[in-house]
């Protein structure tokens, strides 16, 4: 092989290929981003707790944030289990966990027991509320640690209690893709500087951090009405969905003026002087009541034929079932299928990187070779001995 092609064929490498992950199995945020390194091709060791750790107990097996894992089974009760983790994350560049502040050190898995062992290890820490705190210890999900960063607050009709926006903010954006980056951060700051980092990764902290667009706009004036009435929370007329004749959807983003000018035009109302003042707040109600009119007029169809061809930041809304079958989506082949389970392909795409297949996960898939690979005996054993010797717990 010539030295060119050895250097293309590094190239092509996957992003994180050759850095090696510990997870403590949890739900939410932390496998949201073990699948995001994995994804990258970061070598991901998902250690499994016996009966699973999912609380609606769904099949892991068919389950999308497990994907291209390596896996072990270990009760982590048992001290050689313990043993076997701590073992590994000795051969590992970092170890994520999203337990309750003190659980995994009472398991003698904590950061400070970990970083003796492994100096350079990043070790990520997810919670909903932080390390510190007065809430530090509480239980909690996306939805409380939105509701108290001012997100929940703004989402949803004026009208309405406010809107859970499924758990996309809190545990995915604000907590798995943030300790992501945080995790790559902290790692090329420990191969910098030869020493490990701790990572206190807090869902409050990461949908407040996600507001900082709203906080923005407030410092400009421009977000100072309730729920439901300002700019981009449904309220203005030109940035909002609307219900068509056959009971389907669309938005409209129309925010610049080009893109407003070209819209009032297409349907029919650029002369019309209710829409002349486009951000004129006190018309913004009687716009939304001519538009939603307008649209329930006719099937979603006739929309898309007469607005699609016109770039004025229009677009259906679309189900789950229905974006797999899109053509832009097709093209970029933004869906992928693993063992006959659709799912979103890995993102962001990286130029000239040959990406990562995802693969589904399968319980204890890699148990034999991960403990041939430290060296270490079957704990299941161990405790199968103990147990038959009268000295079980």
């Amino acid at each position: 092989m010539s030295r060119a092609d050895r250097e293309y064929r590094e190239l092509m490498r996957p992003v994180l290929e050759g850095v090696r992950v510990i997870e403590l199995a949890g739900i939410g945020p932390t496998p949201f981003c073990g699948m995001m390194l994995a994804d990258h091709g970061a070598e991901v060791i998902r250690i499994d707790r016996p009966g699973g750790s999912d609380p609606l107990s769904q099949d892991q097996e068919r389950d999308v944030l497990l994907r291209s894992r390596r896996t072990i089974t270990l009760d982590l009760k048992e001290p050689e289990s313990v043993e076997i983790v701590a073992r590994l994350v000795e051969t590992a560049d970092g170890l994520i966990e999203g337990f309750r502040p003190g659980v995994v050190e009472r398991l003698g898995l904590g950061p400070d027991a970990m970083m003796q062992r492994n100096p350079t290890l990043v070790y990520g820490r997810m919670t909903g509320w932080g390390q510190s705190g007065p809430l530090s210890a509480m239980a909690g999900h996306d939805l409380n640690y939105i509701s108290m960063t001012g997100c929940l607050a703004a989402l949803g009709p004026e009208d309405r209690p406010p809107a859970p926006p499924l758990n996309l903010i809190g545990d995915y954006g604000g907590g798995g893709m943030l300790l992501a980056f945080g995790f790559v951060s902290a790692l090329l700051a420990a191969r910098t500087a030869g020493r490990g980092r701790v990572i206190d990764c807090a869902m409050a902290d990461g949908s407040a951090a996600l507001m900082a667009g709203m906080w923005s706009l407030k410092h400009n004036g421009m977000w100072d009405g309730e729920r439901g009435e300002n700019l981009l929370d449904g309220g203005a007329p030109f940035y909002a969905c609307y219900e068509c004749a056959d009971g389907q959807f669309v938005a409209i983003g129309a925010i610049e003026a080009k893109f407003y000018s070209r819209f009032l035009e297409a349907v029919g109302l650029s002369g019309d002087p209710l829409f002349s003042a486009q951000h004129d707040r006190s018309k913004w109600p009687a716009m939304k009541e001519r538009l939603s009119a307008l649209f329930a007029s006719a099937a979603r169809s006739k929309w898309v034929a007469k607005l699609k061809p016109i770039d004025c930041c229009f677009t259906e809304v679309l189900t789950m079932d229905d974006a797999i079958g899109h053509e832009h989506n097709r093209v970029r082949e933004s869906y992928c299928e693993a063992d006959g389970f659709v799912q979103p392909r890995p993102a962001p795409r990286f130029e000239r990187t040959t990406p990562v297949r995802p693969r589904m996960w399968r319980r204890d898939a890699d148990r034999e070779d991960l403990l041939a690979e430290i060296g270490a005996a079957d704990p299941l054993r161990a405790i199968s001995d103990r147990e038959s010797s009268g000295a079980g717990h």
